[in-house]
């Protein structure tokens, strides 16, 4: 059968691909070429040299596959480390480097007649003296390891009996304790009534490639290793910084401190689940002078460092400019603007409130992110306001602010995105208003915000998440 691919022409270079994807190319065009040479090849099995020439071109497609399969992974990123490691014979030494027929050795077996005839290079292969008389099949394995004689032992057996092919690997030993691997490919030889009278192999010397793979393994175990190191000294440092930048709160925070009005405070971030990135959500809450409270949450896309020095930043703006007496919708704008100019582009979306003790007015501002949520009594609303851009979507854009007066007992309550799983928008909204008959009953914020936590984070969550809740105290 003529191959199918054109011999008169080089291997097209994929349009757009790489030197490594023509090589890829030209590799399974040279596969599909010597297929079809081999099924060319006359299947004599009387024939001891076309069984040898036929079983060479079978070791060529392995040798084939194997380099597609090494181009594969050069061209993509390392394959995942397995679970458990895989058990590998011991690294041989290398051998002098020789050509791919100088590594191959014939040899066959006559079960009638007792007669083996073995090819010189397959002397040179097992480490014999070419002048001694080949081997039989039961004196074969006194060459081989002991723990390898085994193997060996059951696809010489499998040949004979079960009249199965022969394809392994097996070491010998030449002197000086040189170690060799061989692979060994054959098939037994049938006679008219059905029953094996011979066995031929094919046996290539594979230690250099055995040495390759092994160096193969180890750099890409390697590689493994220093990645999940650098993975885990990241997330140990993300960590420690937004440990550092939020409030470290346990239990409810008064604001201010002293006087006859003041707000009880509490927050809590929720984690996802499973182990993940540390992401971008954070809470805050400032006592500023005037007889104000700043308090505010938000997220900023992207997770690990990158993420927690954003907020690290994000944090340090908003607390300066809050102390300068920035109001809440100009001080989105500067932060709008301070986003604009950093170097690795973000979005960032907040809510920042100022209260006034003294009036009980909220003045307060948000950047593309859900309103504040005002409870009062046992039932509670968002509060209506404008929506304003995300932080860094629109440079420039003016954030606009709205006011609204509070009364003793009433709750505030701040989140950030993911912090009811499985939902969004107005259905995050309608499940936190639900929960206003619990927060009834002049319980502190610090109650409020375990009732969040019991109900949103205790089962399965995928996301980061921080709520804050205010409760007017006096």
């Amino acid at each position: 059968m003529p191959s199918p691919l054109s011999a008169d022409r080089p291997a097209a270079r994929p349009p757009g691909g790489g030197p490594v994807d023509a090589l890829i190319s030209q590799t399974r065009r040279l596969k599909g070429e010597v297929d079809a040479v081999r099924r060319d090849t006359p299947a004599d099995a009387g024939d001891p040299r076309e069984r040898w020439r036929r079983a060479l071109y079978d070791l060529a497609m392995h040798q084939l596959d194997d380099l597609d399969e090494h181009l594969a992974q050069l061209r993509d990123d390392p394959p995942a480390a397995p679970d458990a490691p895989s058990e590998e014979l011991p690294a041989p030494p290398a051998p002098p480097r020789a050509s791919l027929l100088s590594r191959v050795g014939s040899a066959e077996w006559d079960l009638l007649t007792d007669e083996v005839s073995w090819s010189g290079e397959l002397y040179r292969i097992l480490g014999r003296d070419p002048a001694a008389p080949p081997l039989t099949l039961d004196e074969l394995p006194s060459l081989v390891y002991d723990e390898d004689r085994p193997r060996l032992t059951r696809m010489v057996t499998g040949c004979l009996v079960d009249g199965r092919p022969i394809d392994g690997e097996f070491r010998v030993r030449h002197a000086a304790d040189d170690i060799r691997t061989v692979h060994m490919m054959g098939e037994p030889v049938l006679g008219a009534d059905g029953s094996t009278v011979s066995m031929w192999a094919v046996l290539r010397d594979v230690s250099e490639l055995r040495r390759c793979r092994r160096t193969v393994s180890e750099t890409r175990d390697s590689l493994h290793r220093h990645r999940h190191a650098a993975a885990r000294t990241e997330h140990r440092l993300a960590v420690e910084l937004q440990e550092a930048v939020l409030p470290a709160w346990h239990g409810s925070l008064r604001f201010p401190q002293r006087g006859p009005r003041a707000l009880d405070v509490a927050a809590a971030h929720l984690p996802p689940s499973a182990q993940a990135s540390v992401g971008g959500d954070w809470y805050d809450a400032l006592e500023l002078s005037g007889d104000a409270t700043l308090l505010g949450v938000g997220e900023l896309t992207g997770h690990g460092v990158g993420a927690a020095s954003g907020v690290a930043m994000l944090l340090g703006a908003v607390r300066g400019m809050a102390l300068a007496g920035t109001a809440p919708g100009p001080l989105l704008d500067c932060l709008d603007r301070l986003l604009d100019t950093t170097a690795q582009p973000a979005l960032a979306g907040a809510v920042c409130l100022r209260y006034r003790h003294d009036t009980r007015t909220a003045v307060w501002a948000r950047a593309g992110h859900p309103a504040p949520l005002l409870y009062r009594g046992d039932a509670g609303r968002a509060l209506d306001g404008p929506q304003g851009a995300l932080l860094g979507a629109a440079p420039g854009s003016a954030h606009g602010h709205a006011e609204e007066t509070l009364e003793v007992g009433d709750l505030l309550l701040l989140h950030t995105d993911g912090l009811v799983p499985g939902h969004t928008g107005s259905a995050v909204v309608h499940r936190l208003l639900a929960l206003a008959p619990r927060f009834a009953g002049g319980r502190s914020a610090q109650d409020c915000v375990r009732e969040v936590v019991r109900e949103f984070g205790e089962g399965e969550r995928t996301e980061h998440a921080c709520v804050l809740v205010a409760r007017v105290a006096s």
